[in-house]
């Protein structure tokens, strides 16, 4: 049996079937993505991109339980989701701390605030997570004295923290500089080796998506549908030298002319 057809042969994390959603209640109102058919299986790094407006998020957010699809099912470890979910950790576009607390009160935040306490050993799991990704010497700072990239590190361990089997991360690199992008991207691939996650991540970035992921999903315009969910066949551990690979510059072509001449899926 091929890699590929195990795979396919295992059931999937997170599933989508037919998932359709319009914001508006009224039936005649336009759709925000339609006939989207996915599935997502242990520890894989699924990218999603398209134009703006497509409805990249709006997929994420009925993944993550927040959004109820007007049509079809969205389904985690062969479970319908009609709510959030505690296995389900979010990095959103923007860290979001808490600008009274320290890096590290930060991180602790959701489980204080779900259990009304920390215990000992997740204190040291967040010493932990803060040293792996760099930021161990600024536990004691606060938020304004850390940069974007820096921030968002700590918005990556906030959710890492809760040991989610299932992390979704909606556009998190989109406010930071070229240079601090593609690091922080480095350092996320460091971060899912080290801790396997399942992996859904929105981005506009179509070299970031080729970079990071298994598989990447292409979207339409609006209303968003599947145009092409394209296999990437490059070799972990990635690097900069994969950022340099002609198959690297193949992939992201191949993506531009779905994206820029958009083309029906056969």
């Amino acid at each position: 049996m091929t890699e590929s057809n195990e795979k396919n042969s295992l059931q999937a994390y997170v599933s989508m079937k037919n998932v359709g959603h319009r914001y508006d209640p009224d039936p005649q109102a336009p759709m925000a993505v339609q006939a989207i058919d996915l599935d997502i299986h242990r520890h894989e790094f699924v990218a999603v991109v398209g134009p703006s407006g497509c409805g990249k998020s709006t997929l994420l957010r009925m993944v993550s339980g927040l959004l109820i699809p007007s049509h079809g099912e969205v389904s985690v470890f062969n479970r319908p989701v009609t709510e959030p979910r505690d296995d389900v950790g979010i990095v959103f576009q923007k860290p979001n701390l808490l600008p009274w607390l320290t890096v590290k009160k930060n991180v602790l935040f959701p489980l204080k605030h779900k259990y009304g306490r920390v215990r000992e050993e997740d204190k040291k799991r967040a010493d932990e997570l803060l040293q792996m990704t760099g930021l161990g010497a600024f536990a004691d700072k606060m938020p304004e004295e850390l940069s974007g990239g820096m921030q968002q590190r700590v918005g990556i361990v906030r959710a890492l923290l809760l040991n989610p089997d299932i992390l979704l991360m909606d556009e998190p690199f989109s406010a930071l500089d070229a240079l601090t992008r593609e690091q922080i991207g480095f350092d996320l691939l460091d971060i899912w080796r080290d801790h396997p996650k399942t992996v859904l991540f929105i981005t506009h970035s179509i070299s970031e998506a080729v970079l990071l992921a298994d598989r990447i999903l292409v979207m339409s315009k609006r209303p968003g549908t599947v145009l092409d969910l394209i296999d990437v066949d490059l070799p972990r551990p990635r690097s900069s030298d994969t950022i340099n690979s002609p198959r690297f510059s193949e992939l992201t072509n191949i993506i531009r002319g779905h994206i820029y001449e958009p083309i029906t899926r056969a």
